[in-house]
């Protein structure tokens, strides 16, 4: 809560938590002043293992276990500080490596057609559903940022918006002109079809209550469906915006402040690629490239 994190990194860290207890409980380890650095080392092997036939907690990926390594790590720091153990037995351990996946960019006539599949539905849904897609293509929001907007987020005579990221960082992005009509669209055709009752969200489900990251992922899965579309997610569109640009020119910084990551780093995944995409197509053209 002090660090500003996100809701849903707050519920993974709690889980992750809960699961350690769990792990020290079943051992016998009854406080945070018994865990020892080997107990550590063999709670994160366990992260990995598959599950016996006793019905335990699955396996984790290697950025899921790496989180729950971070969570331990920040729960013994706490213990220390507080006085609620002599030592931190965690203070030398260290996250396991993750391997980097390049992330799949979908190409932008396919990001077309699950649009136009968006659309295809009557109102109120299809401007709603319309509107989610060219916004989060047209800015590489998170699905967590859009979910999360307000009416008063978005000025479409300056075609601006403002969001909110990770660690309650607030960021204004520029909108583009497809995305500032259909939201104009969606407000006009499509929002006053399913408000129930005041409320200051921009995207809205059903009921009439702000649209959950759950709700627009079904959202985007349909749409993905009808527009015979695979491999869709409401990051891969975040992926494709960050490709598409760099694609077109666009410097990796610029790109870092659209995103809304801390390091330029993180971003410098997608400058990989535009290489891999370059390499593929040097290697099945150029006559001595084989």
């Amino acid at each position: 809560m002090e660090r500003g994190l996100s809701r849903n990194t707050l519920m993974s860290y709690g889980r992750d938590l809960r699961r350690y207890a769990h792990w020290c409980a079943d051992r016998g380890i009854g406080s945070p002043g018994d865990v020892r650095a080997a107990d550590l080392e063999d709670f994160a092997a366990d992260l990995r293992r598959p599950p016996t036939g006793d019905g335990g907690p699955r396996a984790l990926s290697a950025s899921s276990a790496a989180r729950a390594v971070v969570a331990v790590r920040g729960f013994h720091r706490f213990c220390a500080d507080e006085g609620l153990a002599t030592d931190d037995p965690a203070r030398s351990w260290r996250p396991p490596a993750i391997p980097q996946r390049l992330p799949k960019a979908i190409p932008y006539d396919r990001v077309m057609a699950l649009i136009a599949a968006a659309g295809a539905q009557d109102p109120p849904l299809g401007p709603r559903d319309s509107a989610l897609l060219e916004f989060l293509y047209g800015t590489g929001a998170r699905i967590s940022e859009a979910c999360g907007l307000d009416i008063d987020d978005v000025d479409l005579t300056e075609r601006t918006v403002l969001l909110r990221g990770k660690g309650a960082k607030e960021r204004r992005l520029p909108l583009g002109t497809h995305a500032a009509q259909a939201i104009d669209a969606y407000l006009v055709r499509g929002r006053p079809g399913l408000v129930s009752r005041a409320t200051p969200a921009l995207f809205l489900n059903t009921r009439g209550q702000r649209l959950s990251r759950q709700s627009a992922w079904s959202a985007l899965s349909a749409a993905a469906d009808r527009a015979g579309v695979t491999g869709v997610s409401p990051h891969a569109l975040r992926h494709s915006f960050a490709t598409h640009l760099l694609e077109g020119g666009a410097d990796v910084r610029v790109v870092q402040e659209l995103l809304g990551h801390a390091s330029v780093t993180t971003t410098q995944v997608y400058t990989r690629v535009t290489v891999e995409t370059l390499r593929e197509v040097y290697a099945s053209s150029h006559p001595r490239a084989r």
